[in-house]
């Protein structure tokens, strides 16, 4: 699942797995509410001045729908068209997480220490900077690779997101393993780091700078979700004007 801790200005999110062996953080319904649940938590105590941190512990960050999940529903049933729903619903119930992150007040950085595919490379980024570590890191869009079409929330976030067209070719096109150098190259993260501690401490240092700016939140969420109309139309949020409370 997820934990959520408070230090200082910070909120720290961690994908924590369900055990020691189920770390791969396939985000499923349980996993999903756990995720929004602790982002509704960080809504409520956030103070101008705050910062997001997610991390993920294991060699993956996510690893994206939980596919097998989805397979125990339909065997359950005995319908393969009941595994395909379940993948449906667990693509509508995802919408909100990235919705959430979109909408929060306040800069949010994924240090990006494992694995990230999928719908959990769109995790990654959901948040406005991804640092990634370069000794055992992919990123991973496989949806092509099993056959399946992205959500059309998710093609709004790469192109939001990613401003070369070569680059989301590869990444969507060509289902490339994108290692941490060609991601920075690539502007799909900002940051490449040697051990997974580099990863964390980057992150660290990045939520530092931003939390010193004591950054109304409103005034943040409502310029984010302005630079990216597309998604956060799909997304459901609107674009507010916010204003000095005083002149």
């Amino acid at each position: 699942m997820c934990t959520l801790e408070r230090r200082g200005q910070f909120f720290i999110l961690t994908l924590t797995g369900v055990n020691k062996t189920d770390q791969e953080h396939r985000l499923n319904p349980s996993l999903i509410s756990s995720i929004r649940s602790a982002l509704a938590e960080v809504k409520s105590q956030a103070v101008d001045g705050s910062a997001l941190i997610t991390l993920s512990e294991g060699k993956f960050f996510s690893n994206g729908f939980d596919l097998r999940h989805a397979q125990v529903v339909g065997v359950k049933s005995g319908s393969n068209q009941a595994a395909i729903d379940e993948l449906l619903r667990m693509v509508d119930l995802f919408k909100g997480v990235v919705a959430d992150m979109m909408a929060l007040p306040m800069p949010t950085i994924a240090a990006v220490t494992g694995h990230a595919a999928a719908a959990g490379l769109m995790l990654a980024m959901s948040h406005d900077y991804v640092t990634m570590t370069s000794s055992r890191s992919v990123l991973y869009m496989s949806e092509l690779d099993i056959g399946m079409t992205l959500p059309d929330y998710f093609i709004a976030l790469i192109r939001g997101k990613v401003g070369s067209s070569s680059a989301r070719r590869r990444l969507v096109l060509q289902a490339a393993k994108v290692r941490a150098e060609d991601a920075v190259a690539m502007g799909i993260v900002d940051s490449a780091h040697g051990s997974a501690e580099e990863v964390v401490a980057a992150a660290m240092r990045t939520g530092e700078e931003l939390t010193k700016k004591k950054w109304s939140g409103k005034a943040y969420a409502g310029i984010r979700v302005a630079l990216y109309p597309e998604v956060c139309g799909l997304l459901g949020l609107k674009d507010v004007t916010v204003t000095p409370s005083k002149l």
